[in-house]
């Protein structure tokens, strides 16, 4: 390794270093100004709480069955969003035909108000978690077949062209270049689809679990606990950035 690569690796190492160290001291600066405003009494910690209070809310609340719950439906939805998505994106890209049939339905999909959804998809399918997976899927699933597609068709074509001047099939293309030369596209496309899952899913607990941290939301807001409620949404701000390191991870590896 020359001197010159070595001291561009120490840079980009320095620079990780400062980004983390940033990214740690924000929060830490935050936490404590919001602790200091409370211990000071300019905000009043019965509306706004405190770092203090979340901290002994956790401890003094159950909360690992409500976590595990709310993990569980969000890893679930991702992974039936994003497998469905991954297909019906692959046969589109297969076939011009079917893409422009589908396509304004597709658009039409995703702009409509999921929300607004939330009542017939709980008398369709009845006030339980096979509700909340579906309204995650509403969600998420449209934007991730979008987002494949037009990964798919934006290739290279000049290496398109290439392939077939050596014989290759569709098939080949498909499985030596479009996925190969999208990986980082389709982690892109996982990041969004935990973010819009993760929505989902809180979304779907609000109306109608009686568990995980949507439903604690629900409550704490039913009783006016605002600990509760806050605690919760720190709690699912966690679940969100360690699902983004990891993904992060795995983008890196790919």
């Amino acid at each position: 390794m020359s001197l010159e690569h070595k001291i561009y690796l120490n840079k980009l190492k320095k620079e990780k270093r400062i980004v983390l160290f940033f990214q740690i001291l924000i929060i830490i600066i935050l936490l404590i100004t919001w602790e200091l405003l409370a211990k000071l009494n300019i905000i009043n910690t019965f509306l706004y709480s405190s770092p203090s209070n979340i901290i002994k809310t956790i401890i003094s609340n159950n909360y690992l069955k409500h976590i595990l719950r709310t993990v569980y439906e969000i890893l679930l939805s991702t992974s039936l969003s994003f497998i469905i998505g991954f297909i019906i994106s692959s046969i589109l890209w297969s076939n011009k035909i079917i893409s422009k049939i589908l396509d304004p339905y597709l658009t039409i999909l995703n702009s409509l108000p999921k929300v607004a959804l939330g009542p017939l998809i709980i008398i369709w399918i009845g006030a339980n978690i096979n509700s909340i997976i579906f309204m995650s899927l509403t969600i998420s699933i449209f934007i991730t077949i979008i987002n494949l597609y037009n990964y798919f068709i934006n290739t290279n074509d000049d290496y398109i062209i290439l392939l077939k001047s050596l014989n290759a099939n569709k098939l080949d293309i498909y499985k030596k270049l479009i996925i190969p030369s999208n990986k980082r596209n389709i982690i892109s496309t996982l990041k969004i689809n935990v973010s819009m899952n993760l929505i989902g899913v809180i979304m779907g607990e609000l109306l109608v679990s009686k568990e995980g941290l949507g439903y604690l939301i629900m409550y704490g807001s039913n009783v006016f606990n605002i600990n509760l409620v806050l605690t919760s949404i720190f709690i699912i701000s966690i679940i969100s950035g360690i699902l983004y390191y990891l993904l992060n991870y795995i983008e890196k590896k790919c």
